[in-house]
């Protein structure tokens, strides 16, 4: 992936890591629009940015999706890379029944909403030079927090459909996999602060840095996440899922 010089979208761009980033690939040099439901926290992300533009997106709707499309194509012709990086996570007791609401919004926001936005835009990147699609996942994806089945499982759906999506369009767009570690963010009440977490900051600069690489990684792994994602391969699940579990509910409760 070139670093400079591009047409970016990101979505979920208007908190978190989503904003984080679009702000160092605006100080890249590149053209970066926001997108997400939040027209005003989206409006305040790119104040006082020229070449940074906000639309909103209904990440949850089949029409609202290919509505947002249809706009940002006419708006940004040049549309070269996209991020989708919009995504909730929200807590679940699987230990009885219960409403299957959150389970639900979490699997149309994580995991329908990436595939339709690539559908909507895959015709029209393949013709791109440069095209790069980056899907954010998560070190979740690999060793779950049972306390967020539901999102675990759409990170770890995502990863396999990025592997997928890298082979069939090898040679005509870059697909890139990024894996957060636990980040100090809006993500979940009381996360911006929680001890143990990355800062955000520091997560950024790693992230450039990796993506700045020539070749760029396939996967994009900041240290903090590789313990999850070769917990497997290292023959170390079992004990990673303990102590990463044991981790969350003292971070949350400390």
């Amino acid at each position: 992936m070139k670093l400079t010089g591009n047409t970016i979208l990101m979505t979920g761009g208007g908190s978190g890591i989503g904003q984080a980033l679009a702000h160092r690939l605006h100080e890249a040099g590149n053209t970066v629009i926001v997108a997400g439901r939040r027209k005003d926290a989206l409006e305040s992300a790119i104040a006082g940015r020229p070449n940074m533009h906000a639309l909103t997106l209904d990440i949850e709707s089949a029409e609202g999706i290919a509505d947002f499309s249809d706009r940002l194509l006419k708006a940004y012709p040049d549309l070269n890379v996209v991020i989708n990086n919009a995504g909730i996570m929200r807590f679940e007791d699987l230990t009885k029944a219960h409403d299957l609401t959150d389970a639900e919004a979490t699997i149309t926001t994580n995991l329908l909403g990436p595939i339709r936005l690539i559908n909507a835009l895959t015709d029209h990147l393949v013709k791109q030079q440069d095209a790069v699609i980056i899907n954010v996942t998560s070190g979740l994806a690999f060793v779950p927090l049972t306390t967020t089945p539901t999102y675990n499982a759409t990170k770890a759906a995502i990863h396999s459909y990025t592997i997928a999506l890298r082979e069939v369009l090898k040679g005509k767009v870059e697909v890139i996999e990024l894996a957060p570690p636990a980040v100090q963010t809006g993500l979940t009440p009381g996360q911006e602060t929680r001890p143990g977490y990355q800062p955000l900051d520091e997560f950024s600069d790693e992230v450039m840095a990796l993506l700045s690489q020539q070749p760029t990684p396939p996967e994009i792994l900041v240290e903090r996440v590789r313990f999850l994602r070769f917990a497997e391969a290292n023959g170390q699940f079992d004990d990673t899922l303990v102590k990463l579990n044991a981790f969350a509910a003292q971070a949350r409760n400390g």
